[in-house]
């Protein structure tokens, strides 16, 4: 990961992840320069990866384009919702122990 932007999105959910006790967080810019961040949701009648959390809040805000999007934590399983949205994404996974893996 060589864009400083990228790198500002794995601070903002390595941040989120530690600040809210989850299992994932997910940081993603959008083609404005804007940043969103979301953790993964799990309840009785509602469970959401981090990718698809991060995703409906940006949706939510109107954005009309996806940069890069990374996740933190456990890796989020539907990283079709992000591809689906933007095929051209950049889409990064770091692991606890600060492995890349793009996705």
């Amino acid at each position: 990961m060589n864009n400083p932007e990228d790198r500002k999105l794995v601070t903002l959910a390595t941040n989120t992840l530690a600040r809210s006790g989850s299992l994932e967080a997910a940081a993603l810019r959008d083609t404005t320069g804007r940043t969103y961040v979301a953790v993964n949701v799990v309840s009785p009648s509602l469970n959401l990866d981090a990718f698809e959390a991060v995703l409906t809040v940006a949706l939510a805000s109107g954005i009309t384009g996806i940069e890069s999007v990374v996740a933190t934590g456990a890796q989020p399983k539907n990283v079709k919702a992000i591809k689906d949205f933007a095929p051209t994404a950049t889409v990064f996974y770091i692991s606890a122990d600060g492995q890349e893996l793009s996705l």
